[in-house]
C-alpha cells in the first residue's frame, strides 16, 4: 500500500479506537447528571448510589478516552501536513476552541465533581456534573464543525498566490447546515448508546438476581429515554440523509448503489452492487418512488446516478453501500429492543430472553455509530475536503515504511487500551454499586 492508503488506515484506526470512548462519555454523562438531579430533588439516597456507580464507569471511560484522543490531532502534522497547510486557517481555529475552552471546562469540572462529594453542597456538586455534560456536548460540536467543513466547505476563499484556503467568514463555518445535521445525528446516537449501556448492565444484574431493586430502578429510568433517543436517531438520520442527497449526490448514489440518473426512483429492499460492471447484480423487492421520497421528500424527485460522475470522482460503492445498509438494519434492531424494554420496565418480572438480548446488544450501538462514520468518510472519497482538495493531495511527503511502523505501533497500543477499558468497565459493572474504587 502507498503512503496515502497507509495514512488513511492509521487515521481510521486511531479514530475508531477513540470513538469507542466518545459516545459513552456523551451518553452516560447526561444520564449521570439526571440521576444526581433526582437525588438533589428528592433526597433519596438510592439515587446518590446510582450517581456514584454509573459515575465511576463514566470516569473510567473518560480517562482512557482522553489518552486515545490526544494522538489524533498530532496526525494533522505528521501524516496530513499538506492538508493542514492548505486549510489550517479554517480547521485550526475550530480545534483550538475545542481544546482550550470546551475540553478544559469538561475535564476541570469533572475533577471537581469526582473529588467534591464531601466538599461541596448538593446543588453545587450537581451543577458540576451538568457543566461536564454541557462542556462535553459543546466539545463534540467543535469537532463536528471541523469535519463538517471537510464535508461541505463554506466560509472560505482560495488564495491562489499563497496556495491555500483562507477563512473568509467564521460565522458561515460555525453555521454550516451540513455540520449541524451531522452533529445532531451524532449526539442523539451517543445518547442512545448511553441508554443501551445502562439497560444492558442493568439487565445483566437482573438476570443474576444481583442488587435487583437497584438495577430495576436504572432499567426503568433508561428504558423510556432509550426509546426516545432511538426515535430521535431515526429523525436526525433522515434530515442528514436529505442533506447528503442535496450536497453530496455522489455519496447518496453510492449509499443506494444507484447507477442511472432517474426520477421516481424505487427503493429496493434486496440489492447486491456490482461495482466493476457498474450495475447491480441483484435488484429486487422494489417499493415504487420511495428512494426519491426519502432523499428529497418528493416522490417525483430526480436522483443522480453514479454513471454521471467520472470514475475518479466516485466513492467506493461496495463499502459505502453495505455500511449504510448494515447501519439501517441495526436501527431496526434498536427500535425493537427499545420498544420491548419500554413496555417491560414496570413489570414485576422481565423476560429473561429480553434481558439476555439487552446484554448482548451493548456493543451494537458502537457498531452502528462506527458504520455511520464509514458512510460519512469513505462516502466522501476521493475528496479530503469535498470538491476542494483530494485525499491524495493532503498527505505528508513521508516514506510509506515510516507510516507502516507508526500504524503498527498504534494498533498495538490502542488494542491494549481498548482491552483495559473493556476490562475495567466489565469489572466494575459486575461488582455493582458496592464496589470500592481502586
Amino acid at each position: 500500500m502507498d503512503v496515502v492508503m497507509l495514512s488513511r488506515l492509521q487515521f481510521a484506526v486511531t479514530t475508531f479506537f477513540h470513538f469507542i470512548f466518545v459516545p459513552l462519555t456523551l451518553g452516560l454523562s447526561l444520564l449521570v447528571a439526571w440521576m444526581e438531579t433526582r437525588y438533589v430533588m428528592t433526597g433519596d439516597a438510592m439515587w446518590k448510589r446510582h450517581t456514584q456507580f454509573w459515575g465511576r464507569l463514566f470516569l473510567i471511560n473518560f480517562t482512557l478516552g482522553v489518552v486515545t484522543g490526544i494522538t489524533l490531532e498530532f496526525q494533522f502534522g505528521t501524516n496530513w501536513s499538506r492538508y493542514s497547510e492548505y486549510v489550517g486557517d479554517i480547521f485550526g481555529s475550530l480545534l483550538a476552541i475545542e481544546a482550550t475552552v470546551a475540553f478544559f471546562l469538561e475535564s476541570t469540572f469533572l475533577a471537581v465533581w469526582h473529588f467534591g462529594w464531601d466538599r461541596l453542597g448538593r446543588k453545587a456538586h450537581c451543577l458540576c456534573i451538568w457543566l461536564v455534560t454541557i462542556a462535553g456536548t459543546v466539545s463534540a460540536l467543535w469537532i463536528i464543525l471541523a469535519n463538517g467543513f471537510m464535508q461541505h466547505p463554506v466560509g472560505h476563499v482560495v488564495n491562489a498566490q499563497a496556495g491555500r484556503a483562507e477563512l473568509a467568514s467564521f460565522a458561515d463555518v460555525v453555521s454550516n447546515s451540513f455540520a449541524w445535521g451531522m452533529y445532531g445525528h451524532t449526539v442523539v446516537s451517543a445518547w442512545m448508546l448511553g441508554g443501551f449501556f445502562v439497560l444492558g448492565v442493568s439487565a445483566w444484574h437482573m438476570l443474576k438476581g444481583s442488587h435487583t431493586d437497584f438495577f430495576r430502578r436504572s432499567f426503568a429510568m433508561a428504558a423510556p429515554w432509550t426509546l426516545l433517543t432511538v426515535i430521535l436517531v431515526a429523525a436526525s438520520g433522515d434530515i442528514n440523509g436529505k442533506q447528503v442527497a442535496e450536497m453530496q449526490p455522489a455519496k447518496m448514489a453510492a449509499m443506494e448503489a444507484h447507477w442511472q440518473t432517474a426520477k421516481n426512483v424505487p427503493f429496493n429492499l434486496l440489492v447486491v452492487p456490482d461495482e466493476e460492471n457498474e450495475r447491480n447484480s441483484v435488484e429486487a423487492i422494489g417499493i415504487p418512488d420511495l428512494m426519491s421520497w426519502i432523499a428529497f421528500g418528493d416522490a417525483n424527485a430526480e436522483i443522480k446516478g453514479l454513471k454521471d460522475f467520472p470514475k475518479e470522482d466516485r466513492p467506493p460503492v461496495a463499502v459505502t453501500f453495505w455500511a449504510f445498509r448494515a447501519m439501517v438494519a441495526l436501527g431496526g434492531v434498536f427500535v425493537l429492543l427499545a420498544l420491548a424494554a419500554f413496555f417491560a420496565r414496570k413489570r414485576e418480572s422481565v423476560s429473561p430472553t429480553l434481558l439476555k438480548a439487552l446484554v448482548w446488544a451493548i456493543p451494537l450501538p458502537y457498531l452502528g455509530l462506527a458504520l455511520g462514520w464509514v458512510v460519512a468518510e469513505v462516502g466522501r472519497q476521493p475528496w479530503l475536503v469535498y470538491n476542494l482538495m483530494r485525499t491524495s493531495e493532503g498527505v505528508s511527503p513521508v516514506p510509506a515504511a515510516d507510516v507502516t511502523v507508526s500504524l503498527t505501533a498504534f494498533l498495538v497500543i490502542y488494542t491494549l487500551l481498548g482491552v483495559i477499558d473493556i476490562y475495567l468497565l466489565r469489572t466494575y459493572a459486575i461488582k455493582g454499586p458496592e464496589a470500592r474504587e481502586a
